[in-house]
């Protein structure tokens, strides 16, 4: 192999800029740290972008999916079916409020939850389906909603809202996919709840930080909706320490025992900069996209369409598989590549893979074509701080490592 200089390129930085560091000194200097106006004003221009009527902004996408199911009395022999090919927090949240796990394998060649397998998965104790939009690209929600429907005659809902949705809900763990379209919807809007996260390397970073959206047609009621979110986070507290500012306001009751996930205004100073950006950033990424793909495709690697007719990605994860290799091998590759300053990652170790999971009884024979994903599967740098001499680099790196095994 011959590199003529080795480079130092990280997985995936935050693009952080003056604007974000000036709005964050703002609102430090502003006196108003924690949740306040700015959180407030971030909400709003998320729900804007979505295009939804609220987005209710919590620390991170895991309270936001965990407060969801909360928000809809999924508990206790309850079950809530997700993919086993995801990262942790998208079961452990199903773990915390008591119901049971019930994971489907992918379909072959796919990242995706096998639709079929999840159709008969479903039971009287569904409550809910949580879809995972893996590297960006939103599940298909149309595919998605049709298996529901087909085992709809048995949904038993437990409480008011579960009647007023009339069938298992479906939540987007769409931790990957803000800004992603699929069928002329954006995400946010496809499924009935959606959950983002705003961690530090995601496309749109708050540092830690999420946000949850719901549709519109639902025949919810919004506003209630919203305070749900606002009580779960904040200890069930009848106001908001900003409204507690506000002469004489300082009295409040707590209505439920509850849970202490809000974002601050710091995050938010963050996260509005950052959105105002977004699309110059979506832009980048999909240059970066579009060079591996030309690049990779010469070198026999099969990558994951970001871009297509009827879907758009938000293009957070570069997912590429190498064909015939074992798990072993693609180990001894990221290895090597990290060797020649080019960090690489593994989107996902199954679930079952995991003590934890194992610990629940879930086993990886019983999830095949996960497990086939995975073992080949290397994620390269996807960022916006990337160069096309990075780009370049990335490829030949890749392309010289494989013809050494």
């Amino acid at each position: 192999m011959v590199i003529n200089k080795l480079r130092d390129i990280p997985f995936s930085p935050p693009d952080i800029t003056d604007e974000e560091i000036a709005e964050v000194v703002h609102t430090l200097k502003s006196g108003w740290i924690t949740t306040g106006p700015k959180t407030k004003e971030f909400e709003k221009r998320l729900a804007n972008y979505i295009g939804t009527s609220k987005a209710a902004c919590l620390n991170s996408a895991t309270a936001a999916m965990e407060m969801t199911l909360r928000v809809l009395g999924i508990g206790e022999g309850d079950e809530v079916i997700t993919t086993a090919y995801t990262y942790t927090a998208t079961a452990s949240v199903i773990h915390h409020v008591g119901a049971k796990i019930v994971l489907v394998d992918v379909a072959p060649n796919s990242y995706e939850m096998d639709y079929s397998k999840m159709e008969a998965a479903i039971t009287e104790r569904t409550k809910a389906i949580i879809a995972v939009d893996i590297a960006g690209l939103m599940c298909d929600y149309t595919a998605i909603f049709k298996a529901i429907e087909n085992k709809n005659q048995i949904y038993k809902a437990n409480n008011t809202l579960q009647k007023l949705i009339g069938r298992p809900v479906v939540l987007a763990d769409s931790a990957h996919a803000f800004g992603a379209v699929r069928k002329g919807l954006n995400s946010g809007r496809a499924a009935d709840f959606t959950c983002f996260s705003f961690h530090a390397v995601k496309n749109l970073t708050t540092a830690e930080g999420g946000a949850v959206t719901w549709r519109n047609d639902l025949g919810l009621d919004d506003e209630w909706i919203y305070k749900q979110y606002m009580l779960l986070s904040l200890h069930g507290q009848s106001k908001d320490a900003l409204a507690k500012t506000q002469k004489g306001s300082w009295e409040y009751d707590v209505i439920m025992p509850a849970y202490k996930c809000n974002m601050t205004d710091i995050m938010a100073s963050i996260g509005l900069v950052q959105l105002s950006r977004y699309e110059v950033l979506k832009a980048k990424r999909r240059k970066v996209i579009e060079m591996y793909d030309e690049g990779l495709s010469r070198i026999g690697v099969e990558v994951l369409s970001h871009f297509g007719v009827d879907y758009t990605s938000s293009g957070h994860l570069y997912l590429v598989r190498i064909p015939g290799i074992s798990e072993n091998m693609r180990n001894e590759i990221v290895i090597k590549m990290a060797e020649l300053g080019i960090s690489c990652n593994v989107h996902y170790k199954p679930l079952p893979m995991l003590n934890a999971y194992k610990d629940l009884g879930f086993d990886i024979k019983d999830f095949p074509n996960a497990y086939d994903m995975y073992q080949n599967e290397i994620t390269l740098p996807l960022h916006t701080m990337l160069e096309d001499e990075d780009v370049v680099y990335i490829i030949k790196s890749m392309d010289n490592i494989i013809k050494e095994i």
